[in-house]
């Protein structure tokens, strides 16, 4: 199985200049959005899926880029890692990348810092495949009007062309701005040059370029009237719903005191059921309610986090995305113990539910439990959700009716 990127390179350094007087002192990716950068709703997402660590590359007012890198934990819900690399002049985006060519993993993200799909990013990269047949791969939208992109020829999953813009109101498929790329991907890359205009081309006539449309809502707020949009749409959209899931017997097996990962044993439907709900715009979160195995010494803090780290990879390998997760470690006599600045006591109290709720600012109306046991349920009443009982059966199959209508 391929291992899918934990850290993406944001391309933050364009000049903006169709935005005019807007962009005169910012960069186009910090402009406002709501009641944040649009950037910071771009990483906000990014972390949904899996992303640890982002390496801004920046060149035009770099300066402001530094100061919202060192502010951007006020932003994200969960901790990352965040870098800068700064162009020494001017180098376009695909000279962006060749100047922190030596920061990159294996295999790591690219997004446009001004533009965002809303899709289910870990379908996406779970289709990319071996070096061997592509370097590069393209997640690409349709949209009605393709006259200010170009339009891209997807034969199968294989990048053959990229043609020129269209004429007005055309629709078409279009880079989204999003890609995963191989580091030999960077053999290809120059001092100067464009990633869209220079690069991406090359590896398409070489036969190692792949791309996959996907569905979703679209933006670049490259001109003031999507901009002026994005700052209305973006947020509405972004403050999710979420399904809040009990772990044990309800996506795994409770097998007692086994082995945290080599004695895990799914759901049926488990791993089906959180890619339906990645797939439908929900946050998927995990609570674990009585995580005594580790008030009782027969696992440490470290094996939990690992069990929950090998979790999320192999959920992301099936399209799915765990968002977050919580998880309660005391014993039943116990009050409640401290995690991460934070009082997290076990079921029917509520704090795991709304500390997720307050940190990814979950649309709470829409949101819903699936639990085991009436304790889970009364968890979701203190936190004015409702809570469904799962007893066994399909997860899945459980799960997808839930989702409707909300």
């Amino acid at each position: 199985m391929i291992a899918l990127p934990r850290q993406c390179a944001v391309l933050v350094g364009g000049m903006g200049t169709r935005l005019g007087n807007l962009t005169a002192a910012t960069p186009k990716p910090l402009l406002d959005c709501g009641d944040r950068p649009f950037l910071a709703w771009v990483l906000r997402e990014l972390s949904r899926f899996g992303i640890e660590d982002f390496i801004l590359l920046a060149s035009h007012f770099s300066d402001r880029v530094a100061a919202f890198a060192a502010d951007v934990a006020h932003y994200l819900p969960k901790s990352a890692n965040v870098k800068l690399s700064v162009e020494p002049t001017p180098a376009g985006t695909g000279g962006a990348l060749w100047h922190a060519r030596n920061l990159f993993d294996e295999r790591f993200l690219v997004v446009n810092g001004d533009s965002w799909c809303d899709t289910n990013l870990a379908r996406f990269m779970t289709a990319v495949v071996s070096p061997q047949y592509s370097l590069g791969h393209v997640l690409l939208t349709q949209v009605m009007d393709a006259s200010r992109y170009g339009v891209v020829k997807l034969v199968r999953n294989q990048i053959v062309a990229f043609h020129e813009r269209p004429p007005a109101r055309t629709p078409g498929i279009i880079n989204g701005g999003i890609y995963v790329l191989h580091n030999n991907a960077l053999d290809f890359v120059e001092p100067v040059c464009s990633l869209e205009a220079d690069v991406l081309p090359q590896l398409a006539k070489k036969g190692l370029l792949t791309g996959q449309a996907v569905e979703g809502y679209f933006i670049d707020i490259g001109i003031p009237d999507d901009y002026a949009r994005a700052r209305i749409e973006l947020p509405k959209r972004l403050h999710r719903p979420a399904v809040f899931f009990d772990r044990d017997d309800v996506l795994n097996k409770d097998l007692g005191w086994a082995d945290p990962i080599e004695g895990f044993e799914w759901i049926e439907g488990a791993q089906d059921a959180i890619r339906t709900v990645t797939d439908s715009g929900f946050h998927a979160f995990i609570l674990t309610t009585n995580q005594v195995s580790i008030a009782h010494g027969h696992y440490t803090e470290q094996d939990a986090a690992a069990l929950h780290r090998w979790m999320v990879g192999e959920l992301r390998a099936r399209g799915g995305a765990i968002d977050d997760l919580r998880y309660c470690r005391v014993r039943p006599k116990d009050a409640v113990v401290a995690d991460r600045g934070f009082s997290y006591q076990r079921s029917p109290e509520s704090d795991m539910i709304l500390d997720l709720a307050q940190k990814w600012e979950v649309d709470i109306k829409r949101s819903f439990l699936v639990g085991n046991k009436k304790t889970n349920l009364q968890a979701a009443a203190n936190a004015n959700i409702p809570g469904y009982l799962f007893s066994g059966g399909n997860l899945d199959t459980f799960v997808m009716p839930l989702l409707i209508d909300r």
